[in-house]
């Protein structure tokens, strides 16, 4: 267990993958006007890959990558939808879609808005974006 923080469960639609994550019930939510993220709509908040467990569906996931193929845009073989992947920003963490979580454990969402159209200088001016990966 995680000081102040409490364990959500989600997935994709079809319910082949699963997971759990440790996050604060009152989530800080990116929404990225990138290219693929203005596509999928992806929004979404960072964790640190040990506060985040795959529970199934890892033979059930593909991963689509484009430009410098940092970002591992994972979603379900089955049903298409994506959950969770590693942002490029924080590769050593996880973006988590707030929308495929399980409902009763988020309290509250506050959404900032983020220009990934020009990433390189937005990432650079955010003060807090690459910790949010760190323990």
């Amino acid at each position: 267990e995680y000081r102040g923080l409490v364990k959500h469960t989600g997935g994709c639609h079809c319910g082949a993958v699963r997971f759990e994550v440790w996050a604060s019930p009152d989530l800080h939510v990116f929404n990225c006007n990138c290219s693929i993220c203005t596509k999928k709509q992806n929004r979404h908040f960072i964790v640190p890959a040990s506060r985040f467990k795959l529970l199934k569906g890892a033979d059930n996931l593909t991963t689509y990558t484009f430009n410098t193929h940092h970002a591992q845009h994972t979603f379900c073989k089955t049903c298409g939808v994506q959950s969770f992947y590693t942002p490029r920003s924080n590769p050593d963490g996880y973006g988590i879609a707030p929308h495929c979580l399980d409902d009763g454990t988020v309290q509250t969402i506050v959404t900032e808005d983020i220009n990934g159209k020009e990433w390189e200088k937005a990432v650079k001016e955010h003060k807090t974006i690459r910790d949010m990966s760190k323990p």
